[in-house]
């Protein structure tokens, strides 16, 4: 990387901590830190919601997927707008009945504590070990801008690089709580965005022809192909897989994971929540559109040349060909992702450690310590964080197994969620036993499809496998074991 490009880089650092930090408050309290104050404009939290959607797991693994394969990841964006409908129409008037805080507050109102504990420590555990993966993918990038400056381990690399973008980040969440991240989030959607349509003309002008050559040799390649309509649970990009899997992941990841959650509860209004997340989804397409087309682009710049790993396409070639500046600014671009998706992580995981846990053991706690003992678990995550990043590293395309991991346990989650609020005769006893039937089987369809005597499952099912498990075994154990006690029986005890 040259001089300039490494300036900017570093502008960027700098700077967006420096905006993080302005949105520190003397006001104390859970309500300001984690919702903040329920008083951000839901074009904001649309634009958060993207960026939460994005991570730089999408910037350098979506590109890599369409120089392996085609644009069939569109048909899985397709299910995610179906999703985001039936979030509007069943999850969201119930997140708005009181005063909430996380999404496992909805499962205590209608089970009882039990499950909510459940239900929450399963968020921590998934949402930490996906989040690990997705941190992974920082170092790739800063690896690959590092060793062309100057030799170093990778090992090395990683850890330095993975250690400066949590630090950074940590900052001004632990400032700023859900403001900082929201409004950064807004920031960064912008570079991204910005820093990929740069990318894309970039490409457009090094290929000779330009686009005229693009199109026709992606083309012959079938790089533009969308559609596949084949049945099949094997297969990872289907139009089924899309329509079902994806409408059942989205529903899933942003109608019970407390990480989207957190967003739409930070709306003024209902009406305001529900509209930054429908126009959330028409933004993705948008941007999924723009990553397939960089990767198959790249494929016509390389030649179709081969790669050891699909994620490092886009970041070798950012660093490599891109001119001056430029180069920067997608690295920049890169970072603006991560940082918008951790700084969630941890704002998320920190307000459900403090309110699904914490304040149940030490519940006349006052707003001050409160604000004080999440800025604890703010710290604490983002070190458990940097530790699982390292654990992760050597995986395969880091998008894909991402995705895996958090669909695993999305099943389970979705699978209670729809009973609570669907059914009136599912209890918690029952609710549970289906849980633990639909976190089991993804786990064995995920890890050991052999123990079921079953070829390996796409990902793309596994969340629609899980949750009609949860949900078909759930209901009629309930049937079958004696009612739980209710909701308000339970806190009371």
């Amino acid at each position: 990387m040259h001089i300039i490009d490494i300036a900017i880089v570093i502008v960027y650092l700098i700077g967006i901590t420096l905006f993080g930090l302005r949105f520190r408050t003397k006001e104390r309290s859970l309500r300001s830190y984690f919702l903040a104050d329920r008083n951000i404009p839901w074009w904001a939290i649309s634009l958060s919601i993207v960026a939460a959607e994005t991570s730089t797991l999408t910037i350098i693994s979506i590109p890599g997927l369409a120089y392996e394969t085609n644009f069939g990841f569109l048909q899985i964006v397709i299910g995610y707008m179906i999703g985001r409908i039936v979030i509007s129409l069943i999850f969201l008037p119930q997140y708005f009945k009181g005063e909430l805080f996380t999404a496992y507050q909805l499962i205590e109102r209608r089970f009882g504590r039990v499950l909510h504990k459940l239900t929450a420590f399963v968020f921590l555990l998934t949402r930490a070990a996906a989040e690990g993966v997705r941190v992974v993918a920082i170092a790739l990038v800063i690896r690959i801008a590092i060793q062309s400056i100057t030799p170093i381990a990778s090992g090395t690399g990683d850890i330095l690089s993975i250690g400066i973008i949590t630090l950074l980040t940590l900052i001004y969440t632990f400032e700023g709580g859900m403001a900082a991240v929201i409004w950064t989030d807004v920031i960064q959607t912008g570079i991204y965005i910005g820093g990929a349509v740069v990318g894309v003309f970039t490409i457009f002008h090094l290929v000779p022809g330009g686009w005229s050559a693009i199109h026709a040799t992606a083309s012959a390649a079938h790089k533009f192909d969308v559609f596949d309509f084949s049945w099949s649970l094997t297969k990872t990009y289907t139009f089924w897989a899309g329509l079902i899997g994806g409408a059942f992941l989205t529903t899933a990841s942003h109608g019970t994971d407390q990480l989207m959650v957190q967003r739409l509860l930070a709306a003024r209004t209902q009406r305001e929540s529900k509209l930054a997340l429908l126009a959330s989804g028409g933004a993705i397409f948008i941007q999924f559109t723009l990553f397939l087309l960089v990767g198959a682009s790249l494929y016509v710049f390389y030649s179709a040349k081969h790669f050891p790993k699909s994620d490092e396409i886009f970041p070798t070639f950012i660093v490599e060909h891109m001119p001056h500046g430029i180069s920067g600014l997608l690295i920049a671009a890169i970072l603006a992702a991560a940082m918008s998706n951790l700084s969630a992580a941890l704002n998320s995981l920190s307000s459900t450690s403090i309110v699904d846990f914490y304040l149940r053991i030490f519940p006349n706690t006052d707003e001050r310590q409160r604000t004080a003992v999440s800025r604890a678990f703010t710290v604490f995550w983002a070190a458990a964080l940097f530790g699982l990043a390292i654990l992760s590293r050597g995986g395969g395309r880091v998008v894909e197994v991402g995705l895996s991991i958090a669909s695993v346990a999305y099943g389970g989650l979705l699978g209670v969620f729809l009973l609570g609020t669907l059914t009136k005769r599912a209890n918690q006893a029952g609710a549970i036993f289906g849980m633990v039937c639909g976190l089991i089987t993804n786990l064995l369809l995920w890890r050991r499809p052999e123990a079921l005597h079953i070829p390996k499952v796409a990902w793309t099912w596994y969340v629609t496998i899980g949750a009609s498990l949860t949900f078909i075994v759930g209901y009629l154990a309930s049937l079958l074991m004696p009612q739980a006690p209710s909701a308000k029986e339970s806190a009371d005890a």
